[in-house]
């Protein structure tokens, strides 16, 4: 198993959408049989020769250096994340199954869980590059109930934004939703295309969602560490959200994600009610379980 084909389609869809005249190319007559820049225009562009460029293209990273990397990046306009995705790929290229990065852990740490507990005013989650929620504190479980509505666990949210009819109603936004959510999950394939778990995830989505098959043909990553995000929770109304996504040093591939509103907003105020929302929830279930 080889990265190439993600390579030669990144690499491809990249050159396609940038015209001659973004690149800073003269104009000849005549029409293109290619939309974007051609690969020797790339070559060009990049200091390389067309035969190594079209290597590159086809998918081959092995051996490539990190100037040549740059100088690529550069030639074809890319921008942070998509930088980032491009030396993933390439290290992914360089690396065998046998020395592989190690996969994200399934469990997280009591000491993780403890903090997310004690953050009672900020819904927190942990998840994992497949977006599968691995821990989260009882305000994030509230401000996410129509996903945790129903049996699957962990909850992913990208089973939830494409398979479930709620997410069209949580996520107002919920096109810029669907695009973060691929963008995401194809960060982490560059890192890791040996990961089964996502393979699988990405299949099960690709023949079960027509816009997600559409959206992952597009190559399209993104660096999500911080923003605003909107919401529509069926007990509480709209919220407007910022959020912090932090990397938990200690377990490589888990990221924790919490959400704050601004003081005296009527999000703040949403957030008030959705906790005590969850406090009489969490009460009703905890006395008929005694009941049973």
């Amino acid at each position: 198993m080889d990265n190439r084909a993600e390579v030669r389609e990144f690499l491809a869809t990249r050159r396609a959408r940038l015209t001659p005249e973004q690149a800073g190319l003269p104009q000849y007559g005549g029409s293109r049989r290619v939309p974007g820049l051609r690969r020797a225009e790339v070559a060009l562009l990049a200091g390389v020769s067309p035969d190594y460029y079209v290597r590159l293209e086809r998918g081959n990273l092995s051996g490539v250096s990190d100037s040549v990397l740059e100088a690529i990046a550069r030639a074809l306009q890319l921008d942070e994340a998509e930088c980032a995705h491009l030396r993933d790929l390439a290290r992914a290229a360089n690396t065998t199954p046998r020395v592989r990065r190690r996969p994200a852990r399934h469990q997280v740490r009591p000491a993780v869980q403890q903090l997310l507990d004690s953050m009672t005013d900020a819904p927190t989650f942990v998840r994992n590059g497949r977006l599968d929620i691995l821990a989260v504190n009882p305000l994030g479980e509230a401000l996410y109930s129509t996903a945790f509505a129903g049996p699957d666990r962990p909850v992913n949210l990208a089973r939830y934004c494409f398979l479930d009819p709620s997410a069209e109603d949580f996520y107002p936004n919920w096109d810029d939703a669907a695009n973060t959510t691929v963008a995401l999950l194809r960060t982490e394939a560059g890192r890791d295309p040996y990961d089964k778990a996502l393979t699988d995830l990405v299949g099960e989505l690709a023949t079960r969602s027509e816009t997600f098959r559409t959206l992952w043909a597009a190559h399209n990553v993104r660096l999500h560490h911080t923003g605003v995000k909107q919401f529509h929770h069926p007990v509480v109304g709209p919220l407007s959200l910022g959020f912090e996504a932090m990397p938990l040093p200690a377990d490589p591939g888990l990221t924790m994600t919490a959400y704050h509103a601004e003081p005296g907003s009527p999000a703040q105020e949403a957030l008030r009610l959705l906790a005590s929302w969850a406090a009489t929830t969490s009460t009703e279930t905890r006395d008929k379980a005694q009941r049973r």
